[in-house]
C-alpha cells in the first residue's frame, strides 16, 4: 500500500491533499496553490526514488498545452511563492468530476489488458488481431474510475460514467476528451512524437462550465512514442514513464505480486526517466527547458 508523502510547509498556504505526484494548499486568498513535485509513481506504488526536476517539466509542459487550446482551464497565475517557483500555479476551486477522461488511439497498457481478455476496452469492441502498439481505427474514450492514494484507478464504461455524472455531462466530457486528444495529437505527431493515449481531469465551475483542470498532456499523463520507431508488436522506445515500469517489471527483480514496496530506481534509470522528460518538453515545446 502507498504511504501518503510529505508535503512541504509553505507561508500563507494551507496543505490539503497530496496526491502521488501533486500538492495541493489552499492560499490565504482562497485560490489554491497546484505543486508539482518530483515524485515518480508506478503500480500504484510511490516511488522512494524522485526524479530530478521532473515538477517543473510537468509544469512547464502543461502551461504550454494550456496555451495550444482553445479550452476553458483552471490557471490564473503563475506567480507562486519561491520556495515552489517553477514547479506550482495559482488555480481556480472546482468541482472535480470523479472520472478519469481518457483517450487512447493505439493499444496499450490497461487498454491492451483489457483488449486480450475480452476483445473489447471499456465495453467498446475491437477488430481482431490487434496487438501492443496497434493503431486504432479512431480514437475512443476509455474513462477510468478515480481510485484513492494507494489504489488503483479502474478501467469502466461509458455508461458507469453516465451514472456518475449524468448522460449530459458524460457526453460532454467524452466529446471534450477526444476533440483535445485529436489536436494534441495532431500537434505531437508534426513534431515527430505519437501521442498514443492521454488522461484529462476535468472539473465544473459554479456556473456549469466544464473546465480542464490538473496536468495535462504531459509524460505522467500520457504515453509518448518517437514517430520514427514506432511499430505495433513490440514495446514501444518511449519519452514517459515506462521506461521506469519496464525498469521495475523486466530488470529489477521486483515481484510486483510479493505486496513489497518496490526497490530504488538506479542512477541510470533515473537519468534515462529524467531526460526521457525533458526530451519529450523540448520536442513538443521547441523551447529549451531551464531547470
Amino acid at each position: 500500500m502507498t504511504t501518503s508523502p510529505q508535503a512541504a510547509e509553505i507561508a500563507g498556504a494551507k496543505h490539503i491533499h497530496s496526491g502521488k505526484v501533486r500538492d495541493l494548499y489552499e492560499l490565504d486568498s482562497g485560490e489554491l496553490l497546484m505543486v508539482a513535485s518530483d515524485r515518480m509513481s508506478a503500480f500504484d506504488w510511490i516511488l522512494e526514488t524522485p526524479i530530478p526536476d521532473k515538477g517543473k517539466v510537468l509544469t512547464a509542459m502543461s502551461l504550454w498545452w494550456f496555451e495550444q487550446l482553445d479550452v476553458p482551464n483552471h490557471i490564473l497565475s503563475t506567480d507562486v511563492p519561491a520556495e515552489v517557483a517553477g514547479r506550482a500555479v495559482v488555480c481556480e476551486k472546482l468541482d472535480m468530476f470523479a472520472v478519469e477522461c481518457v483517450a487512447r488511439g493505439y493499444l496499450s497498457g490497461t487498454g491492451l489488458l483489457d483488449y486480450n481478455a475480452t476483445g473489447a476496452v471499456c465495453g467498446i469492441p475491437l477488430p481482431s488481431g490487434l496487438v501492443e502498439g496497434s493503431r486504432l481505427d479512431a480514437p475512443i474514450f476509455t474513462p477510468a474510475s478515480k481510485a484513492e492514494l494507494g489504489e488503483h484507478d479502474e478501467n469502466v464504461s461509458y455508461d458507469a460514467v453516465v451514472a456518475t455524472v449524468g448522460a449530459d455531462t458524460a457526453a460532454a466530457l467524452r466529446d471534450l476528451t477526444l476533440d483535445i486528444y485529436a489536436r494534441a495529437h495532431g500537434m505531437a505527431e508534426e513534431r515527430g512524437i505519437i501521442l498514443a493515449d492521454t488522461k484529462f481531469e476535468f472539473g465544473a465551475r459554479a456556473d456549469g462550465t466544464i473546465v480542464l483542470a490538473d496536468e495535462v498532456l504531459t509524460p505522467d499523463s500520457s504515453r509518448f512514442w518517437p514517430a520514427d520507431q514506432w511499430s505495433s508488436g513490440q514495446q514501444q522506445p518511449s519519452y514517459d514513464k515506462q521506461i521506469v515500469r519496464d525498469w521495475l517489471q523486466f530488470e529489477s527483480g521486483w515481484d510486483r505480486t510479493s505486496g513489497d514496496a518496490p526497490p530504488p530506481l538506479s542512477d541510470e534509470v533515473i537519468e534515462r526517466t529524467r531526460s526521457a522528460y525533458i526530451g519529450a518538453y523540448e520536442q513538443l515545446t521547441g523551447r529549451k527547458f531551464t531547470a
